[in-house]
């Protein structure tokens, strides 16, 4: 590799060093708050368990290890901290792909990172206020007069924040496709024609991330379907045909200015 080769891939590493510091040190600030209310946190995280479990007249959780409940609430405050720190690790994600794009594409940032935010809050909150109800509720219909639940802060903590964190990236699929439109790495023709294959890896996905019963499967899998299709819409709009075409359009207004020069000129002939 030459030393101009490796001088722009050696600042490409000092720029993701920086940026990723910048991230662990957001997270860091909204863990050191989050830990001050690491109680409320908790107590709201459970919420839809207790909720569920006081309907079966048992809203009881154990930890089954001294130091459990302490390792619990460090991990519910790192938890936190990553949701309020994602706006500035969106932010420092395309901050550093912006390189990459066009300058007429940069303009698009702004709202790419506040869409962002906006949908991995908004998957986390489906998770949270849909998919958890009726999720413990399919679970805890397992108990018996003999068979009774009995949670514990670990096991809880471990499935909650893998759900939240799964439910809120993958809610981010029409921002991840429209990208790729626009850098021409899809087509609209190409998601139309493989609609089928990404329900069948939605299903999949689903499977391999939600709980093993086909209730989250599908309340995971159906919205990614309607993202899909949200996808194909962004992608009809902000994909590279659109933006070709207006390139063109802006290379033609030159050519527009040398006919109408060229007609001036016969205007001005010695014939005239």
């Amino acid at each position: 590799m030459s030393e101009e080769n490796k001088s722009p891939f050696t600042e490409h590493l000092g720029e993701l060093r920086d940026r990723l510091v910048r991230s662990f040190i957001a997270v860091g600030i909204g863990f050191a708050c989050a830990y001050f209310f690491k109680e409320r946190l908790f107590e709201i995280l459970i919420a839809p368990l207790v909720t569920a479990m006081g309907e079966s007249g048992n809203a009881r959780m154990i930890f089954t290890g001294l130091p459990e409940a302490f390792f619990t609430y460090l991990k519910v405050s790192f938890l936190a901290g990553i949701m309020a720190a994602s706006p500035v690790l969106f932010y420092e994600f395309w901050m550093f792909i912006s390189p990459g794009l066009y300058r007429t594409e940069k303009k698009y940032l702004l709202p790419i990172v506040v869409l962002s935010v906006f949908f991995f809050l908004l998957g986390s909150s489906f998770g949270y206020f849909i998919v958890f109800p009726y999720g413990f509720a399919f679970f805890l219909g397992f108990a018996t007069d003999t068979i009774q639940a009995m949670p514990s802060m670990k096991e809880y903590l471990g499935f909650a924040s893998k759900m939240l964190l799964a439910f809120g990236l993958v809610f981010e699929l029409p921002l991840v496709l429209t990208f790729m439109a626009r850098m021409g790495l899809v087509t609209v023709d190409f998601l139309k024609k493989n609609r089928k294959y990404a329900v069948l890896i939605f299903f999949v996905g689903a499977a391999l991330i939600t709980p093993p019963d086909v209730v989250t499967q599908i309340m995971m899998a159906f919205p990614l379907m309607i993202l899909y299709e949200i996808s194909i819409i962004g992608a009809k709009i902000f994909g590279k045909k659109a933006k070709s075409e207006e390139e063109e359009e802006e290379e033609s207004e030159p050519e527009d200015d040398t006919v109408d020069d060229d007609s001036q000129d016969d205007d001005t002939s010695p014939d005239a």
